[in-house]
């Protein structure tokens, strides 16, 4: 049986990568979006090595400190650790106020109100190096080659199919079956 966590275990750039971002031991942390998503779906393409993404989403969760700067700083830790690297650090803490959202509770709370099912899967590399998927929408379209939008996204579907097209996913994925 297929498993995410068992897709990025066999990727021995996506664990350097998770060991990096362990070593800053942020609360409530994951990467997600195209770290997993495009490893995901590359392995179902039969692509290997995985494409490397075109950033690497490092997300936390600090209520009590919403700065940005306190993401660049990470940012520069990382960069300090794996050079050159498209590394993105988001406070989940604060990415409700773009949004006009009430403020999310946690990580897997923010990942609910992203555009898409597939993007919204991140892995944690825990202290034991066992890999924890954080899924709050399941991880079925991810394994299942669909993409389709969550509630949230459906509200934005014009950001969701535009979206979709900017990043050519129906090119580098021809087997993903795409719904609205």
């Amino acid at each position: 049986m297929i498993s995410i966590a068992g897709i990025i275990a066999q990727d021995p750039v996506g664990m350097k990568q998770l060991h990096a971002a362990r070593a800053l031991a942020l609360p409530d942390w994951c990467i997600a979006a195209g770290f997993v998503r495009n490893r995901v779906w590359d392995h179902l393409h039969g692509i290997s090595p995985p494409r490397p993404p075109a950033d690497i989403d490092v997300l936390y969760y600090d209520a009590a400190d919403l700065s940005k700067e306190r993401e660049a700083e990470y940012e520069k830790q990382l960069d300090a650790l794996l050079p050159d690297l498209p590394w993105q650090v988001r406070n989940q803490a604060r990415m409700h106020i773009w949004k006009g959202l009430p403020q999310h509770k946690d990580t897997a709370d923010s990942m609910i109100y992203w555009l898409e099912t597939v993007t919204a899967v991140g892995v944690r590399l825990e202290t034991d190096d066992s890999l924890t998927v954080i899924a709050p929408l399941g991880t079925d379209d991810l394994l299942g080659l669909c993409c389709r939008p969550t509630a949230f996204g459906r509200t934005c579907r014009h950001e969701y199919e535009a979206r979709i097209a900017a990043k050519r996913w129906h090119e580098l994925w021809p087997k993903v079956r795409f719904f609205d």
